[in-house]
C-alpha cells in the first residue's frame, strides 16, 4: 500500500503578486510606520495566499503583519481577506498565563487583599460531616470552653453557642459560626508544613538548643490532634515568640537552660613554684636524703 501523498498547494500568480495591495491593507489597521518590509508569502489554499510584513511596532518585535488576499475562480480581481498580527519565529511572547489562585505563595496577601477558600478545597469540610469526630476539636464541644470561650465568643457575635453538639441546619453557620472547619487534609498538610519549616527539630537553632521545646516552661501546647506535636511559644526574648513549633524545637531562650557565666570571670589557679613539701615515700629514708639549696649559691653573691 502506497503512502497517501498531499498535493502541494501551488501559489497563485495574481495573489501573489498583490504585495501593494496587502501592504495598504495592514497600513490601514497598524497605521503609518507600523508595516515594515514584505518578508514572505504562503498559499493558504486554491486563489489564496497570505502575505508577511515585519511589524516595526517596539512592542511587538519579531510580529509580523499577515494579510490574506483572494480572488474567485475565473476571476482577475484580488480582494482582501483578513489583516492580523501574528508571532514570527523570532518574537517576545507572554510566559505560560497562570490562575491567580496558583501563582499566589504565602506571604503574598496583604492589607486589603481577599483570598476565599475554594467551595471544594479539600483542606476544609462542612461543620456537619464531623459530628461526632474525633479529628478535629471543634470550639464549644469542650469544657474548657464553655469556661474561658464564652467571652470571646461573646465579643466575636456569636451567641448561638447554646446547642454546640447539634449540626448546623442547611444554609447556617455552624459551631463558632463556622460553616466548614479544618479536614484531615488539611490538619495533615498543616503539620507536615510546620514540621519542616524553620519551627522545627532540623534547623542549626534547635541542634544548638539546651534542650527541646517540650521542656520548656513557656511552651504552650495546642488543642487536640496537633497538640501532640506543637505548641506555641510565649516567651517574648525567643526567636519563635508567638509561633506554633514542634515540641522537638528548641532555642537558647530555654527556660531550663544552665545558668550564665560569673560575672568575675574564671578564677585563675595559683601554683607554687617556690616551696616544695616532704614526702615520706616507701623504701625511702628522711635521714638519709640529701637536700640541696635553692638558690645555688646566689645568696652569696652581692645584690
Amino acid at each position: 500500500m502506497s503512502p497517501t501523498r498531499t498535493r502541494s498547494r501551488e501559489v497563485d500568480e495574481a495573489c501573489a503578486a498583490a504585495v501593494d495591495l496587502a501592504r495598504a491593507a495592514a497600513i490601514e489597521v497598524a497605521g503609518p510606520g507600523q508595516v515594515g518590509e514584505h518578508v514572505g508569502l504562503q498559499a493558504d489554499g486554491d486563489r489564496v495566499v497570505t502575505h508577511l510584513f515585519s511589524c516595526l511596532d517596539l512592542a511587538y518585535v519579531g510580529w509580523r503583519w499577515a494579510v490574506t488576499v483572494a480572488r474567485a475562480s475565473r476571476s482577475k480581481v484580488v480582494t482582501v481577506d483578513e489583516c492580523v498580527l501574528l508571532p514570527g519565529p523570532e518574537s517576545l511572547l507572554a510566559p505560560e498565563w497562570v490562575p491567580w489562585s496558583e501563582r499566589v505563595r504565602p506571604g503574598d496577601l496583604g492589607v486589603g487583599d481577599l483570598m476565599p477558600a475554594p467551595s471544594d478545597d479539600e483542606r476544609l469540610v462542612p461543620v456537619a460531616s464531623l459530628e461526632g469526630d474525633d479529628g478535629v476539636l471543634e470550639w464549644g464541644e469542650d469544657s474548657a470552653w464553655e469556661e474561658g470561650g464564652g467571652d470571646l465568643a461573646a465579643s466575636l457575635g456569636f451567641t448561638d453557642l447554646a446547642e454546640p453538639e447539634a449540626a448546623a441546619a442547611p444554609g447556617q453557620s455552624g459551631p463558632a459560626g463556622r460553616a466548614r472547619v479544618l479536614s484531615a487534609i488539611g490538619r495533615d498538610s498543616a503539620a507536615l508544613r510546620w514540621y519542616s519549616s524553620d519551627h522545627g527539630p532540623g534547623t542549626p537553632l534547635a541542634h544548638a538548643a539546651p534542650g527541646p521545646c517540650a521542656t520548656c516552661g513557656f511552651m504552650v501546647k495546642l488543642a487536640g490532634p496537633l497538640g501532640q506535636v506543637f505548641g506555641v511559644c510565649a516567651n517574648e526574648y525567643a526567636p519563635d515568640d508567638g509561633r506554633v513549633v514542634s515540641l522537638d524545637h528548641g532555642c537558647g531562650a530555654h527556660s531550663e537552660s544552665a545558668g550564665a557565666t560569673p560575672s568575675h570571670g574564671v578564677p585563675v589557679p595559683v601554683i607554687d613554684e617556690v616551696g616544695y613539701d616532704l614526702v615520706d615515700t616507701a623504701g625511702v629514708s628522711m635521714a638519709d636524703t640529701v637536700f640541696e639549696t635553692l638558690d645555688h649559691g646566689a645568696s652569696d653573691q652581692p645584690r
